[in-house]
Parts: structure tokens; C-alpha cells; sequence
């Protein structure tokens, strides 16, 4: 698996990136209202591709023989994960008025960058001067 490892390193990146891609546009029509938002193929795809980055998460914290008990960015990561998900099922879906929605979008959008510079510097406080 080790042979792959630059492979699914980039796929996951690449998913990553559509992730946020999605995101933003499914958020924006959120706010407006946009109808498209009701589309199968909008409700579908998303989650497709998310599920496959998380799996190629997975991969390669098995690949690499990590755990976040032991790497405390990895662990971050997570955690960034569950509070981005949670965002963004109120930006999306249970955001009552477009406000909400549009504020809940953004953190979301913050979190996700938040997990991205985690993930590129191994440092959970990388934000912070050292």
C-alpha cells in the first residue's frame, strides 16, 4: 500500500478540494434560495465525493500507521471535521433564515481552512506565533 501512498495522498487532496468547491456553491444557493439546491444530483454527488475523501482519510492513517491519540494535528483534523460537518449541515439545510445560513457558511468555510493548514503544516496551532 506504501507504493500508493503518493496516489491516494493526492486523490485525497483533489477530493478535498471539490469538497470545499461544492461547498461554497451549495452554500451560496442555500442563502439565495436558489432551487438548484433540490437537484438529485446536488444532494448526491457532494456526499459521494465526500465519503470517498474521507476513505482515502482513512487509507492513508492506516497507510502511514497513524492515530490521533499519537498525533495530536491528526487529531485536530477530526475534530475540525466533526465542527466543519456540523456547520455545514446548518449552512445547507437546517439554517432557518438566510443569515444563519450565510454566517454558519462562512465558519464552515474557516473551519475547512483551519483543517487544510493543520493538515500542510502538522501543527494544530499553526495560526499562532511561535
Amino acid at each position: 500500500m506504501l507504493e500508493h501512498y503518493f496516489l491516494i495522498k493526492h486523490l485525497h487532496m483533489t477530493t478535498a478540494i471539490i469538497s470545499i468547491a461544492f461547498f461554497i456553491v451549495r452554500a451560496w444557493w442555500s442563502v439565495r434560495e436558489v432551487a438548484l439546491l433540490q437537484q438529485r444530483w446536488v444532494r448526491i454527488l457532494p456526499h459521494v465525493n465526500d465519503t470517498l475523501l474521507l476513505v482515502l482519510g482513512v487509507i492513508l492513517t492506516i497507510t502511514l500507521s497513524m492515530s490521533p491519540h499519537q498525533h495530536p494535528w491528526l487529531a485536530a483534523k477530526l475534530l475540525g471535521l466533526v465542527v466543519y460537518i456540523l456547520l455545514g449541515t446548518v449552512a445547507i439545510k437546517r439554517g432557518r433564515t438566510p443569515l444563519t445560513r450565510g454566517v454558519t457558511a462562512v465558519a464552515a468555510i474557516a473551519v475547512f481552512f483551519y483543517i487544510y493548514g493543520t493538515a500542510i503544516t502538522k501543527n494544530p496551532l499553526f495560526f499562532l506565533p511561535s
